[in-house]
């Protein structure tokens, strides 16, 4: 799987392509207090090869997952097999089942779509890998403690290949777009090696206009 991509890029392209291009092409990060606790929160989820049988639930953490449409591999926080006349099987388990992934996430419910878009790639995966068709999954967000239901269209299904296909074109060329800076930068957590180089392009008056009295 040498051309695969790493699925988690996918929330770091939709929330700037500048940023996933320094991650996963340049191999820059810098740790925040926000990347370290959703390291932490990722623990709890992320225990390999743990499957637990509750009632007619099937429950597997860190689940390696990939797509050979997509190409891109990762691992899913969990995936719930919920046991449905209309799923498929589960080998070693009786019945059959319907997949649903579940995604942890350290704050509340973002306006964009950084973290739906790859929550709609983990289905996708699993429904390649099991052939079924998934229409939701969810999100648990530590900071409402509350579990949020995500209908996955066909629509967010073809935003995301369309978002993957333009993250390869950049990988196979080994670009890193420019990007127009704004407030979203501030909470960024690459912003010490990326706005230096943005920076350059402007003054330091004209940064501060645009993003901070604008």
């Amino acid at each position: 799987m040498e051309d695969y991509l790493l699925l988690s890029g996918l929330q770091h392209f939709q929330f700037c392509k500048r940023q996933w291009a320094l991650i996963h092409i340049e191999q820059q990060w810098e740790e925040n207090v926000k990347t370290v606790e959703g390291n932490y929160l990722h623990k709890k989820a992320d225990t390999p090869s743990i499957k637990e049988k509750r009632g007619n639930k099937i429950i597997v953490r860190a689940m390696p997952i990939h797509s050979q449409e997509l190409k891109v591999t990762g691992i899913c926080d969990v995936v719930e097999f919920i046991e449905d006349e209309n799923g498929v099987d589960i080998v070693g388990h009786a019945g059959k089942y319907k997949a649903f992934p579940i995604e942890y996430k350290r704050g509340k419910p973002k306006k964009g779509k950084e973290d739906i878009v790859q929550l709609v790639a983990q289905a996708i995966c699993l429904e390649e890998m099991h052939l079924t068709d998934i229409d939701k999954g969810y999100f648990y967000y530590h900071e409402i403690r509350k579990r949020v239901e995500v209908n996955i269209s066909e629509e967010l299904k073809k935003y995301v290949k369309e978002l993957t296909d333009e993250m390869h074109h950049y990988y196979r060329k080994k670009h890193t777009p420019k990007v127009k800076t704004g407030p979203h930068c501030q909470s960024c957590s690459l912003k010490n090696i990326c706005l230096p180089s943005l920076m350059n392009k402007i003054t330091v008056q004209q940064y501060l206009e645009r993003n901070l009295y604008g």
